[in-house]
């Protein structure tokens, strides 16, 4: 299973990945750990990365770059209008209101959303990191912006620069602020980013902290080193030392709906800024019928773009109860491990009412339609009560329409008289009730993000790219191979191959070669595949026969010196065996025999062939080859290896010291199981007498 962080940059991403017990970051196909964010689409095809940066001038129009902070932005906001007179390319507006790029790709005019030009350069970051890696990217993390909203996740000289470098200190103030620190409480800081590196941006990052900032991590890699690490953390199949990383929700969220008791909207922040996610809540409502949710930003102006809104929800078949009130409706809401922003389930609590029994309800999920209408009649009363604002689960405000908010909405994080209700003591010969929870169908409408059926398209289309890339390259690597085939041949005609070439074939083969090569830069520039492969067969046709009989005469004389070798070996141990060496003397004599044999009849053949190849000519074909000169090995080896490595028998022991062992002692000899195991009383006393024997007397000076 693999492991991959991206940090898809401005100008530079970046790929690391965790493997050898470390992350560490991957070079792409120019051995570069940095690869440009640039895309360039052409005729045929598209580049990526370094080779899309060098058409910025020779296609300016079709080579986009800079196109990361257009992620999310309708095309009516007026960022995107100031950022059109800085880029080469033109941005349109695409069906859903986003913005997109126009530009002319296999030669027609096309348009693509800035989230698909993202997902191009990601199809190019992954196979970087399958290179690396050696096989396929399945999971992976991506490095987003803190300040990015959902819409937003697909997705130097200092005078003049002033206005941009003065928004370095408002995001610190915002630090210290959220996290109620003071200056003196900061004990190091560590920047990162290729922005840092900035003199500037480091004298103010320096002046704001009264501190030098530490750059210990590497700027550019840092980021995509820790999102392979946090593809690690995630990933079951690493094992990773214990490390904790909690992220935040950046932005407030809040929930407004219709509010049928004061007929307005009601709202509620569900999830205050810096609240950790991944998180889910449960709201609660009481309806009769279908009813809208929307999901928006609480504070539109601390957001990178004007339009706060998320989305809208429709929560369908919602039914009133068998008595006409009011059904309980259960909304989850969630901000998922991503940062995004959904309404995850939503749930009717139907009451069934039973015959009247003595028997004690459920506490749990039982209670009478009479304690349900008292406590809709205690919420309405409540109403007059000012809501808290503790826990930020409550909309903030005294206005008289988020008043009624109780009796719309209630979060799963706060009590509710429900549950005080179903801890009473049941009373005797009530109703029995029971309740029943159903699933309800939820219709979303993502502002800014992509609907699952565009988004099919969208990777549908991509396949088809790189499909079309793939093709590309296959016919430009035929167009390659044929190229550079004909450079080659020409070249070893004049040195090489000269002496292997008859003045007819070499006439003939410079004129096909010219021929080619013209066709090459004339009708050939635009060809298919195959046309190529073709091209290539016929110019084999008369330059690998020569080629042949290059190679066979560089590796002829090889081949004969290995079946040299192996002749004088088998003979060495032939004379070594007719010399009555204790080492061969086991063999058979007939089988060695034989080894002479085989070995006089190699040694014959090759000596003929030998003479017989010095005789041809080098413009001729070779009569003998080097594979029938391996096959001769090969055959020798087989025929006298097995008798030249026979083992040696086992030498068996004297029929006389077998029939010693199987009778036992002989002639009076003691058993070496009884005399040496078990020593004698008298023998014992001996050795013990030798031990307490004084030692000799020594003198040391």
């Amino acid at each position: 299973m693999s492991v991959v962080g991206f940090d898809v940059g401005f100008q530079s991403c970046y790929v690391a990945v965790a493997r050898g017990g470390g992350i560490e970051t991957a070079a792409n196909e120019y051995s570069d750990r940095s690869t440009p964010s640039c895309v360039s689409l052409g005729p045929r095809n598209r580049s990526f990365g370094a080779a899309a940066k060098t058409q910025i001038v020779s296609n300016v129009k079709n080579t986009l770059q800079g196109f990361k902070r257009l992620h999310g932005r309708a095309f009516s906001d007026p960022f995107v209008k100031a950022e059109q007179s800085k880029l080469g390319y033109e941005l349109v507006q695409m069906s859903s209101g986003t913005t997109g790029v126009k530009v002319s790709y296999m030669e027609e005019e096309r348009c693509f959303s800035v989230e698909q030009v993202t997902g191009m350069l990601l199809t190019k970051l992954k196979e970087t990191a399958e290179t690396a890696l050696k096989k396929p990217v399945l999971d992976c993390v991506i490095s987003v912006p803190c300040f990015y909203t959902d819409a937003e996740r697909r997705a130097q000289f200092e005078e003049m620069c002033s206005s941009l470098l003065s928004r370095v200190e408002g995001p610190l103030r915002s630090i210290m602020e959220q996290t109620k620190l003071k200056r003196e409480d900061i004990y190091a800081v560590e920047i990162v980013g290729g922005a840092t590196r900035i003199p500037s941006v480091k004298e103010r990052i320096a002046k704001f902290f009264g501190k030098t900032p530490s750059t210990t991590l590497n700027a550019d890699e840092a980021v995509a080193r820790g999102c392979a690490l946090q593809c690690a953390i995630l990933s079951p199949a690493f094992k990773v030392r214990e490390f904790s990383i909690t992220d935040l929700v950046p932005f407030p969220i809040s929930m407004r709906w219709n509010s049928p008791a004061d007929e307005g909207l009601g709202d509620c922040e569900v999830f205050p800024k810096n609240h950790a996610a991944p998180f889910s809540k449960v709201l609660t409502f009481y309806r009769k019928e279908s009813f809208n949710l929307e999901a928006i930003y609480s504070c539109p102006k601390e957001l990178p773009y004007p339009d706060p809104k998320i989305g809208y929800f429709t929560i369908q078949k919602v039914v009133p109860q068998s008595d006409g009130s009011s059904s309980k409706v259960k909304v989850k809401v969630r901000v998922n491990i991503h940062g995004i922003f959904s309404i995850s389930s939503a749930s009717l609590v139907e009451v069934q009412k039973c015959e009247e029994t003595d028997d004690i309800p459920m506490e749990t999920d039982q209670q009478s339609q009479a304690n349900l209408k008292e406590e809709e009649s205690k919420m309405q009363i409540d109403q007059q009560e000012e809501p808290a604002h503790g826990d930020g689960n409550l909309p903030p405000g005294s206005a008289e329409g988020q008043k009624n908010e109780i009796d719309e909405m209630e979060t799963g994080e706060t009590a509710s008289k429900e549950d005080k209700n179903r801890d009473q003591p049941p009373q005797a010969k009530k109703a029995k009730v029971k309740t029943k929870t159903v699933d309800l169908p939820i219709d979303s409408n993502l502002q800014w993000q992509l609907d699952q059926q565009l988004l099919n398209l969208f990777i549908e289309t991509e396949g088809k790219m790189i499909m079309q890339d793939k093709l590309e390259k296959e016919r430009n690597d035929a167009k390659n191979a044929l190229e550079e085939y004909v450079y080659e041949s020409r070249d070893k005609l004049c040195g090489i191959y000269e002496k292997f070439v008859s003045e007819e074939e070499q006439s003939k083969l410079s004129v096909l070669l010219e021929d080619t090569e013209n066709w090459l830069y004339e009708d050939g520039e635009d060809q298919g595949k195959q046309v190529y492969i073709d091209k290539l067969t016929d110019l084999k046709k008369f330059g690998q026969p020569i080629r042949d009989r290059y190679q066979e005469f560089e590796d002829r004389p090889r081949a004969f010196d290995e079946l040299g070798r192996q002749m004088q070996q088998y003979m060495k141990i032939l004379n070594s065996y007719r010399n009555k060496e204790e080492q061969y003397d086991h063999l058979d004599p007939a089988d060695m025999e034989k080894v002479g044999k085989h070995v006089q009849e190699a040694m014959e053949w090759m000596n003929s062939k030998m003479n017989l190849q010095s005789k041809q000519s080098l413009t001729q074909a070779p009569l003998i080859k080097c594979a029938e000169i391996r096959a001769k090995v090969k055959e020798l080896v087989s025929l006298c290896n097995p008798i030249v490595s026979k083992p040696k028998p086992k030498a068996e022991p004297p029929k006389d010291e077998k029939e010693a062992e199987k009778n036992g002692p002989v002639n009076g000899q003691a058993s070496a199981d009884t005399d040496i195991s078990a020593p004698t009383t008298e023998g014992t006393q001996k050795n013990t007498e030798q031990h307490q024997q004084p030692l000799p007397e020594m003198d040391i000076e």
